[in-house]
């Protein structure tokens, strides 16, 4: 029988084929304390499909040298290119909030150098990707502006190109010694190349990476109302309209992702995140799934989303995906993820290898039958994401307005 400690590290795991161009947890997801009116507006001109367009690609893929940490000091001559698609021009007067020093301070007392073949393993720059090599990006390219979180590994601000057509984005830092120590370099490096070839809507899109001495630095999507996991501890539990209609777009995310060969293995409510526009993302690929959750206090809280054949250390496939959901619209809607049992590892366990499904008279017959459909024991029997969305209870809320992200109904 697998450990909790090796059923947790499989989580961790993407595959993708070698057919396929790809590229790849925020640890936690942002927390939000700008107004939402300042924040809509910036997300609503400014965060763009895509703004970094990708760049020509260059004759080597050799690890490139150690960046200028310092944010005040100067820039480096950099070439802007030409955004992909007429946008309007930002307004630079837009409040980023205030930079805390948080970098700097956090960079001399934290980390240590790596050398070696760890060290070639986290050269990582999307400037010399192989498939979708973008411009050279330095620390001293952005504007840093609040702090939007913290991670096992490193922090994450609110950020501003000064490069035209200056977007906001949150900046993420890693940190090569703790990736090292963890044992788990090759992977971060697989995974942030996999997530930046990754292209839906429904998606944290990856923009960009770079890395000096000691960090790595991720340049992701700004989803602007930040975590549903606090969405659904401020109401614990959402309506089935609003339910389903997440439902609907995690399914879809995910046939996107398995249609890529990318297995997530880690759905649940704190990782994903919400846009401007209330649409639901999946903001985590694993560069920081060794993070511990500080969402649940007891043990069992590792087991809440995993199949019987993950928690029995048997061989799985992406319909571990599929079970995930299924726990997912249960939680959505109860409050509360089907077999979790505060008495410990043990009796979740259980509950989880017997499917000791227990769904309350508040569920409504389409979503219970949805509910049962996804969790089945035998993985071949679990129902197809295409079928998920031709579901009654998916097609009858899917006709609706979705239910605004900041309300209950």
């Amino acid at each position: 029988m697998a450990s909790v400690g090796s059923v947790t590290r499989q989580i961790a795991a993407l595959e993708i084929s070698a057919k396929q161009n790809g590229a790849t947890k925020p640890s936690r997801p942002i927390q939000k304390t700008q107004s939402q009116t300042s924040v809509s507006k910036l997300l609503t001109k400014f965060a763009a499909p895509h703004p970094f367009p990708d760049a020509k690609p260059k004759s080597t893929v050799k690890a490139v040298p150690p960046r200028p940490a310092n944010p005040t000091a100067r820039a480096p001559a950099q070439k802007t290119l030409a955004p992909t698609q007429t946008l309007s021009k930002p307004d630079r007067e837009l409040d980023i909030g205030k930079y805390d020093g948080g970098f700097e301070i956090e960079n001399e007392k934290r980390g240590e150098v790596v050398r070696g073949e760890a060290a070639q393993d986290l050269a990582l720059d999307s400037s010399v990707s192989r498939t979708r090599p973008t411009r050279e990006w330095h620390l001293t390219d952005f504007d840093i502006g609040r702090p939007l979180g913290k991670g096992k590994f490193g922090r994450v601000y609110m950020v501003r190109t000064k490069v035209e057509p200056n977007y906001i984005l949150a900046l993420k830092c890693l940190y090569k010694s703790e990736i090292v120590q963890s044992r788990v370099e090759k992977q971060i490096r697989r995974e942030i190349e996999i997530q930046q070839n990754l292209r839906h809507p429904n998606v944290l899109r990856l923009y960009g990476y770079f890395h000096d001495e000691k960090r790595i630095f991720l340049m992701l999507e700004f989803a602007g109302k930040g975590e549903l996991y606090k969405q659904l501890t401020k109401y614990g539990s959402f309506s089935e309209r609003r339910s389903a209609v997440y439902i609907d777009q995690m399914a879809d995310a995910l046939s996107y992702l398995h249609s890529k060969h990318v297995i997530h293995r880690d759905i649940k409510p704190e990782n994903l995140l919400l846009a401007i526009n209330g649409e639901l993302k999946i903001g985590d690929f694993g560069w920081s799934v060794h993070a511990p959750s500080n969402r649940r206090t007891t043990l069992c809280g590792t087991l809440d989303y995993l199949p019987p054949e993950m928690v029995e250390g048997r061989e799985h496939n992406e319909k571990v995906d599929y079970w995930a959901l299924g726990v997912l619209t249960y939680e959505f809607i109860v409050g509360s993820p089907p077999f979790e049992e505060m008495s410990g590892y043990n009796a979740t366990y259980k509950r989880i290898a017997k499917v000791d499904l227990r769904i309350p008279p508040k569920v409504s017959a389409e979503a219970r039958d949805l509910i049962v459909n996804l969790l089945q024991y035998d993985p071949e029997k679990r129902l197809p994401l295409s079928d998920v969305r031709r579901h009654p209870w998916i097609v009858r809320h899917r006709a609706k307005t979705p239910s605004p992200p900041g309300g209950q109904s």
